[in-house]
């Protein structure tokens, strides 16, 4: 099997809120064997992924991790949302991997702003939007100034300065807002993120048709993570 299997199988049981006893009942083996299955311990035969496809109604490929579809669908570029008009525009004459990537990352931002609004912490907003805003800014001067020709007018900071300055102020902000979606305090705001209760299913039901963006950015953030560690 594979390192996603049990990370999955774990998260589908947890997601319907069964117990090891209850899910291992329902699939014909011991608790004992499901709780090795999802620890990696052991390894299924390919008739229990089926079963257990069947049980929690997704594909086996998503079991696999092979998909974040839980239909088992692969990422087509006109199944996914076009977050404004510019990209329809923009495909002919251009290459769709920029296009698909844009269209992934606007439609994650979506949800992520939605999911900020919802919860009304105006302090948490803005330390996320500005650690987002120094990102686009880092990148675009970066591709602006790849050229040294390129006036530099428009900008205020040096340009030996502004990497090692936006490098610290995203620091900053990402302690800030790491700090306030984990804070153990009983502010209102704190008890509103800690009631916010998320899941795969449930996003894809509240965000039909984002999700399938949020869960193919999360597949290729993950993909890059691993094979920079694997190497480590």
């Amino acid at each position: 099997m594979n390192r996603d299997f049990p990370r999955i199988i774990t998260m589908l049981r947890k997601e319907k809120k069964l117990s090891q006893k209850q899910a291992a009942e329902e699939l014909g083996i011991s608790q004992a064997l499901l709780s090795h299955y999802e620890k990696g311990i052991r390894q299924c035969s390919l008739d229990f992924v089926t079963k257990v496809a069947e049980y929690y109604r997704v594909s086996c490929d998503f079991l696999l991790g092979r998909t974040p579809e839980r239909s088992g669908a692969t990422l087509n570029f006109d199944d996914i949302p076009d977050a404004d008009e510019a990209v329809e525009d923009g495909v002919k004459g251009s290459s769709l991997v920029p296009l698909l990537n844009k269209k992934i990352l606007c439609n994650t931002l979506s949800v992520i702003f939605d999911m900020l609004s919802k919860n009304k912490n105006k302090q948490l907003t803005a330390d996320v939007s500005n650690y987002l805003m120094l990102a686009v800014y880092k990148v675009f001067r970066s591709l602006y100034s790849a050229n040294s020709k390129n006036e530099q007018t428009m900008f205020s900071v040096k340009k030996g300065l502004y990497h090692g300055y936006c490098d610290s102020y995203m620091a900053r902000f990402s302690a800030k807002f790491e700090y306030a979606t984990n804070a153990e305090g009983e502010s209102e705001n704190a008890r509103k993120l800690k009631e916010t209760e998320y899941s795969s299913e449930l996003l894809s039901q509240e965000y039909a048709k984002e999700s399938s963006s949020l869960f193919n950015l999360i597949q290729h953030a993950e993909s890059k993570i691993r094979t920079k560690t694997s190497k480590m």
